[in-house]
C-alpha cells in the first residue's frame, strides 16, 4: 500500500470494446496508476478483447464474459454480481454503454458501494440511462465533456473531470526522422499525429499548408496514423497536387516520441475532440502547437502561450497560425518551451496525477454515499 493512501480500495473496471485505442489505453493506464498507489485492481471484459492480453501482461487479473444483446445481459449481470461479491470490491468503474448496463446491473445486484461511469467521448449521448440511473457517479476526460453531461441532466455534484495522462519522452531521446526522410538541413517540419478519420481535419490541414509550401520550399508535412479509406484518398490527393516529396505519410508508428522530437511544429485540425492529450504530448516534446478550438482542446493548449487555437472550419485562420510559427523561429522556441514546462510541471497530465485524482474522487464519493468501502471494513474487523 502507498504511504500516501489512507487505505486500500478494491476496484474493478469493465469495458465492452474489443479494440485497443485511446479509450482502452487510458483504462489500462488508470488501473496501473491506481495499483501503483497501493490499490487492488481487476478487469471485466469480453474474451476476444485486446485488453485481455494487455492487462494480463501488466499483471492484472482479468475476468471475461460475453457482452452485447439481451441474453448476454441476463446471463452476464449475475456473473458480474458474483465476481464483485467474491472480490469484495469497493468500486466498479465502467466505460462504455454495453458494459455499463451489464456490469452496472451486476454491481447493483451485488450492492457494490460505488459505481462510476467514465465518459471518454464528445459524441452526442442518445440515452442517458447509462449516466443517470445505473451509475452513482460519473468521471469525464475533460471539462467540456463534463459540461455537456450536466446540460443533459447529470447533477453537477455527481460528475468530475479526471484528465488522461501522457507518457513523457525519455530525456536522452534522439530522432532519426530527418535522416529517414532525407530532409534538407533547413527543413521546417510540421507534424500531425492522429488516426485517419474525416473529423481529424487532415484535408483541412493540407489545404491550409498548400499555398505556404508553394512559397516556402523548406516546409515539410509529416502525417502519422493509419485508417482506410482516408489513407489512400490522401495519398491520391497529395500526388495530384504535386506534393508527394513534401508531404510524408508514415502510417502507424511506435516511435511517435522520436518523430515529435524531429519536428518543429505540431498541428492537428480536428473538428471534434473530447480532450486531445496528443497536444500535451507534442508540448512535452518542446513543440509549439496549432489546433482548433473545439471540445476539450482549449484545456490542453494555452492559447497564445503554448500554441495557437483557431475557430472551427476557418482554414484561413489555420493558415495564418501555421505561417506565424513557420516564419518565426523565436516564437516557435518560446511556445515550445512554455509547452514543455506545462507538460512537466502540471501533474494533472501525469500517470501519478491520474492516480491521485482518481483516488481523490473515489474516496470523496464513497464518503458521500456513507460507505467506507467493503475492503476497509474487512481490514478493520
Amino acid at each position: 500500500m502507498s504511504s500516501e493512501n489512507p487505505r486500500s480500495l478494491r476496484i474493478a473496471h469493465a469495458e465492452a470494446a474489443l479494440g485497443f485505442a485511446g479509450q482502452e489505453r487510458r483504462i489500462l493506464k488508470e488501473m496501473q496508476a491506481m495499483r501503483d498507489r497501493g490499490h487492488h485492481v481487476e478487469l471485466i471484459c469480453r474474451p476476444e478483447a485486446k485488453l485481455v492480453q494487455a492487462a494480463t501482461e501488466a499483471g492484472i487479473t482479468v475476468h471475461t464474459l460475453r457482452m452485447g444483446g439481451l441474453m448476454n445481459l441476463l446471463r452476464g449481470a449475475p456473473q458480474v454480481a458474483r465476481i464483485l461479491r467474491k472480490g469484495r470490491f469497493d468500486v466498479l468503474n465502467t466505460h462504455s454503454r454495453i458494459d455499463t448496463l451489464l456490469a452496472g446491473m451486476g454491481a447493483r445486484m451485488a450492492g457494490t458501494p460505488l459505481i462510476v461511469r467514465t465518459r471518454h467521448l464528445t459524441n452526442r449521448v442518445n440515452s442517458m440511462l447509462a449516466y443517470t440511473w445505473i451509475p452513482h457517479r460519473i468521471t469525464t476526460v475533460s471539462n467540456h465533456v463534463r459540461g455537456y453531461l450536466i446540460e443533459r441532466g447529470v447533477p453537477a455534484a455527481r460528475v468530475e473531470t479526471v484528465y488522461s495522462p501522457i507518457k513523457l519522452p525519455p530525456p536522452d531521446l534522439r530522432s532519426g526522422l530527418r535522416e529517414e526522410l532525407n530532409l534538407p538541413a533547413n527543413a521546417i517540419v510540421v507534424c500531425c499525429v492522429a488516426i485517419l478519420r474525416a473529423t481529424k481535419g487532415h484535408r483541412e490541414l493540407i489545404e491550409a499548408l498548400r499555398p505556404l509550401m508553394a512559397e516556402r520550399p523548406e516546409v515539410h508535412l509529416v502525417l502519422v496514423g493509419n485508417g482506410s479509406p482516408l489513407f489512400e484518398q490522401l495519398q491520391a490527393l497529395i500526388t495530384e497536387i504535386g506534393l508527394a516529396d513534401r508531404i510524408h505519410m508514415l502510417g502507424f508508428r511506435n516511435d511517435v516520441h522520436a518523430i515529435l522530437a524531429g519536428s518543429d511544429i505540431f498541428a492537428l485540425a480536428t473538428q471534434k475532440e473530447a480532450s486531445g492529450t496528443v497536444y500535451v504530448e507534442a508540448a512535452a516534446a518542446g513543440l509549439p502547437v496549432v489546433g482548433v478550438d473545439v471540445g476539450g482542446v482549449s484545456e490542453m493548449v494555452n492559447d497564445g502561450e503554448t500554441g495557437i487555437l483557431v475557430p472551427a472550419g476557418d482554414v484561413v485562420k489555420l493558415r495564418e497560425a501555421l505561417a506565424s510559427l513557420i516564419d518565426d523561429d523565436k516564437l516557435r522556441a518560446r511556445m515550445g518551451e512554455a509547452g514543455r514546462r506545462m507538460a512537466y510541471a502540471e501533474g494533472k497530465f501525469s500517470l501519478a496525477g491520474l492516480g491521485a485524482r482518481t483516488e481523490q474522487v473515489y474516496e470523496a464519493w464513497l464518503a458521500q454515499r456513507g460507505s467506507p468501502g467493503l475492503a476497509a471494513m474487512q481490514q478493520s474487523s
